[in-house]
C-alpha cells in the first residue's frame, strides 16, 4: 500500500443521491497520499443497488472497507488518528442520531468520536422538503462542530450531466477537509 499523509473516513447512508457518493468515492481513492476508510450501512447497500446497480464493493474501490456492525473497528474510537470524516449522503435519522448523541453502531460511533476529538465532520443531508425538526437537528450538529454540506449543486461551471452535478458536491466535500481536486470549475477561472 503507497505511504498515506492523510486518514479520511466515507460513510454513506441510505439516503438518494448514491452519485454524490460515487463521485466522493472515486475522489478521494485518486487523491495522493489519501487513505480512505469506507463505511457504509446496510440501507446505503440497497439503495446504491437501486440507484446504480452497483454494490458495496464498486463503491469500495481503492478504500478500506469496514463492516457497520464492526463496533471493534478503527474509526469507532477517537484514539483512532485521522483527518476528518464525511457522511455523503446522510439520511435524516443519521443525522438525528449524531445531533442528539445516539451512537447505534459503527457510522454513529464513528461520527461521534470524530465531533468529541475536534475532528471535521461533514454532513451531505439529501432531503427535501426540510421539516423544522431536520432543520433543528442541523442546527445541533451545527454547534457541536459539523459542517452541513447539502447536496445543492451549482450551475456557473455548466456541468454538463449528473457525473459533473455529483462532481461539484464531491468538490465542495473534499474544499472542507483542504484534498486538492479538480471536479469542477471554480468562480473566476
Amino acid at each position: 500500500m503507497p505511504s498515506t499523509d492523510r486518514r479520511i473516513v466515507l460513510a454513506v447512508t441510505g439516503a438518494s443521491g448514491m452519485p454524490y457518493a460515487m463521485a466522493t468515492a472515486r475522489a478521494l481513492a485518486a487523491a495522493p497520499g489519501v487513505e480512505t476508510h469506507l463505511i457504509a450501512s446496510e440501507a446505503a447497500e440497497k439503495v446504491l443497488a437501486i440507484e446504480t446497480g452497483m454494490t458495496v464493493d464498486d463503491l469500495a474501490q481503492g478504500c478500506i472497507l469496514h463492516d457497520c456492525h464492526d463496533i471493534t473497528a478503527p474509526p469507532a474510537s477517537g484514539s483512532w488518528k485521522h483527518d476528518g470524516m464525511i457522511i455523503c449522503p446522510c439520511t435524516m435519522k443519521t443525522l438525528a442520531s449524531i445531533a442528539n448523541g445516539y451512537g447505534e453502531g459503527l457510522l454513529h460511533r464513528a461520527a461521534d468520536a470524530t465531533l468529541k476529538e475536534g475532528r471535521k465532520l461533514v454532513l451531505v443531508p439529501r432531503e427535501t422538503p426540510l421539516g423544522v425538526i431536520h432543520l433543528e437537528n442541523m442546527l445541533r450538529a451545527a454547534k457541536a462542530g459539523a459542517v452541513i454540506l447539502p447536496a445543492c449543486p451549482g450551475f456557473y461551471h455548466e456541468p454538463g450531466g449528473v457525473d459533473a452535478l455529483a462532481g461539484f458536491i464531491a468538490g465542495k466535500t473534499l474544499d472542507q477537509l483542504d484534498i486538492p481536486h479538480d471536479l469542477f470549475r471554480r468562480w473566476g477561472d
